[in-house]
This record gives C-alpha cells, structure tokens and sequence, in this order.
C-alpha cells in the first residue's frame, strides 16, 4: 500500500493585482499561500505518505526569486521521509534560466524535465512515477505520440499539468480517454484550479488557496491511497480562507439601515471574520436611496475580513408620475403596456423596473 498527497496551482508568490485588495490585505495572502504550502509539507511529513505529488504553477515565475526558491527548498528537505514529484506549469516553466536550476535539490525531490514524458522508478514501493514539465509558457506537444505504455505488474503514476477540456487548448491538451485507457493507477493533474474528481484514478487537484472570486467554495488537497484493491482518493478542505459570494434581494421598502443590517447578517460572525465576500445587491431600491457602495463597504469592514459590493438593483419609479410626464414619448407607451399585465407577479414586475431602468439610462 502507498500513500500520498496531491496538490497544485498554490502559485507562490502571487501579487493579488487584480484581486481588488489593498496592498497590505494582498501582501497577507501572498504570505497565506506560503503558509499553506509549508502546512501541506508538514502534513506530508507527520502523516508519513510515501509521496507527494506537485502538479506544476508551485510558484509565479515573474514575481519568485532566488530566495524565496532556497526557502521552497529548505521546507521540502524538512520532508526527507517523503518522495517529493514536481512538474512544472505554464506560471513556473523550466526554462534553461529557470530558479528550479539554480539551487541544489534533495535527493527525495524528482522534478521531472521538459521534452518528453518522463519516469521514475522507485523499487521498494513497486511504483513508477511519470510526468512532464513546460518549459515555456504555452504548449501543445502531443506528449503520448510516442509513449511505450505501462507495465501492469506495477503501480503506475501519472503527473501533469495541462487541460483535458479542450483539444484545442495551448495549455497541453489531454485527452481524458486515452489517459483512462493506458491503465495509470492514478493521474494527479493540475492546472484547472477547481478540484474536479472524476474518479477514484483521476483528479484535478485545484488550488489549496482560493486565489480570485473566480474560485469561490471549499479548496484543499487530495489525499490517495493506492493497494491491492485499486485506487481511493478524497478532497480534504485545507485553505486558510474561503471567497464566497452572496445574493441579497432587496426591496422598495428597505432603507439604508435594512440593507446594512441584512448584509451583516448574511452568514456567521466566524465565517466573515474568516473568508472573502462579494454580496450581489438585487432586487428594488428606493428612489431616493443612494448606494454608495464605497461608503458601505467602508461602514462594514468591522464585519468581515473582506467585502466588496456589486449593485445589480434597479429603482423603484413613481409609475404615476412618469407616465403622466412621458406620455407621448416610448417611456409613457412602456409604462401603459406593462400596467396592462399582473404587476403583481414578480416577473412581471422585474421586466417593468429593469426595462424602465434601461430606458431612463439611455
């Protein structure tokens, strides 16, 4: 029996450009994501797995350095009862300049080279490990145009990072049934940051940090164990933090104190001291309500770790009022037509303030 854990995608050194924080709440997930790394490390050392399996972008190669390269390697010489596997990623290539080349690697570290698939035999465990590194930033090599096969006797591994969505991807596209058909005992994939399971031998292992609101719900690691049976695998939760985002519904009759109270009662004091939101606003707002959503993300960063905003609302119109002001113009004609339905139900009333809302914008 073997055991492992899988992971990927924790793309250290990451800047949070675009992720919408300021600079100090950027620079504390950048020093999260380390966290995280050197947790799953230690993981791997108390748990005694036999391997643990990186599936490429460990870190960003724009942002890393020299340094930062020796204390990656110093955390995984502290795992010396671990077989450590990497591949490299389209954010992390290996390139002949590349930092994976300018330290020297623990002999229980294999960090596979570009080119051609390649293996590691490991006797005792009766394992070969495959796998394969980028070495630019796009790449579409057909890697299996010349792959031998596996030997059945044994317990075959695969590891890569690359796409099995799309055929036509640059970033390695795989195909899912020729990879099921070549009789791997498990593929550990990376690059999708979603963890995506799709059975017991093969799994993509997503970040174990969230690292957008691209990537909201429960992110983790996999751990495997591989005998005589065949192959199990399951998601463990291990992020520091969660990005959840959040619809609050919202009608004409709620005032400035109503939306901030619901906003604050969207989930559990722990979970928003702890996570990232974004709160949709949807729904009907007074007319004479300015949401200024600056000022109330401001007023709530008490409550959470992190907030942002987004208004999808629309105004509550005086339909009287307007009509009777646009009633020779295709607003009044709207207004007509509409009150001529339900204005009861729902549908029926969205349909009205969205298209009223289109209309007075422009």
């Amino acid at each position: 029996m073997i055991k492992f854990i899988h992971t990927g995608d924790l793309h250290l050194g990451l800047q949070f450009r675009n992720a919408g924080f300021h600079k100090d709440k950027a620079k504390a997930r950048r020093a999260e994501l380390w966290n995280t790394f050197e947790r799953i490390v230690h993981k791997a050392f108390e748990d005694e797995v036999d391997f643990l399996f990186i599936a490429g972008d460990l870190f960003e190669e724009e942002y890393f350095t020299l340094g930062d390269m020796k204390r990656l390697r110093d955390n995984l010489d502290k795992a010396s009862n671990v077989e450590i596997i990497i591949v490299a990623g389209n954010h992390d290539p290996l390139r002949e300049n590349s930092l994976y080349n300018r330290v020297d690697w623990p002999k229980h570290v294999t960090i596979f080279t570009p080119g051609e698939i390649g293996e590691k035999e490991f006797i005792d465990k009766n394992v070969v490990v495959y796998g394969y590194s980028w070495d630019d930033v796009k790449d579409q090599t057909n890697i299996f145009a010349k792959f031998p096969g596996v030997d059945k006797d044994r317990i075959n591994i695969l590891i890569l990072h690359g796409d099995i969505f799309n055929r036509d991807s640059i970033y390695l596209p795989l195909d899912r049934k020729l990879l099921e058909s070549i009789g791997f005992d498990y593929v550990g994939l990376g690059h999708i940051h979603k963890p995506i399971l799709f059975s017991n031998k093969m799994a993509y292992c997503g970040s174990p940090e969230p690292l957008n609101f691209a990537e909201v719900g429960i992110r983790g690691i996999i751990e495997g164990i591989i005998d005589k049976n065949g192959t199990d695998i399951r998601l463990i939760p291990f992020s520091r933090r969660m990005f959840l985002e959040k619809t609050l519904t919202i009608n004409g009759t709620m005032g400035y104190v109503d939306i901030m109270d619901r906003i604050r009662e969207i989930d559990e004091e722990s979970n928003r001291k702890a996570n990232l939101y974004r709160v949709i606003l949807k729904g009907v707002v007074d007319r004479d309500l300015d949401l200024n959503l600056e000022d109330m993300a401001r007023d709530l960063s008490d409550y959470f770790y992190h907030i942002e905003l987004i208004d999808d609302t629309v105004i509550d119109y005086d339909l009287e009022a307007l009509e009777d002001a646009n009633k020779d113009n295709i607003i009044g004609y709207f207004i007509r037509e509409m009150k001529n339905k339900d204005l009861e139900d729902k549908l029926i009333r969205d349909a009205l303030y969205i298209g009223l809302d289109a209309l007075m914008k422009g």
